[in-house]
């Protein structure tokens, strides 16, 4: 038996499970949340071990928020789609969205949204799509008048 609020997905069994979905641009992260130790792993590899630091840096920014409430609870997220920033945006709204669907907290939420409104929301904008005769979606050709 599940209940679906705001995009996720909250699944009422007996060890309680959440699973939350981010998305940036073509990138697609779906993070299941359940109680454990504190681990996150990201397409079955171990955050603290995730290869680009930048990107490694934008993940771990709700867990730094969440402070002890995410050393409760154990994060499996599949990500695809997308470059390396794309999908580390969408791993950050799934595990936040997901933090404050588990715990059921309105502190946590009005923390994330008042440190950055995107990590609940998303960001809206996507890539214009390519006009006929034209090589990409706004490009002319140059005029010269000499």
């Amino acid at each position: 038996m599940s209940l679906r609020v705001l995009g996720v997905e909250v699944l009422r069994e007996a060890p309680r499970v959440v699973v939350s979905v981010g998305k940036k641009k073509t990138a697609i992260a779906k993070a299941v949340i359940r109680a454990g130790v504190g681990r996150v792993r990201i397409n079955r590899y171990p955050l603290e071990l995730w290869p680009v630091e930048v990107a490694r840096l934008k993940m771990i920014e709700p867990l730094i928020l969440a402070g002890e409430l995410a050393r409760k609870v154990d994060i499996d997220i599949e990500v695809s789609g997308g470059g390396f920033m794309g999908q580390a945006t969408a791993v950050r709204i799934a595990i936040a969205r997901g933090l404050v669907a588990y715990f059921q907290s309105q502190e946590l939420e009005e923390l994330y949204e008042k440190y950055d409104p995107y990590v609940l929301r998303g960001d809206p904008r996507r890539a214009e799509p390519k006009k006929p005769g034209l090589k990409h979606a706004r490009s002319k050709r140059q005029k010269a008048y000499r």
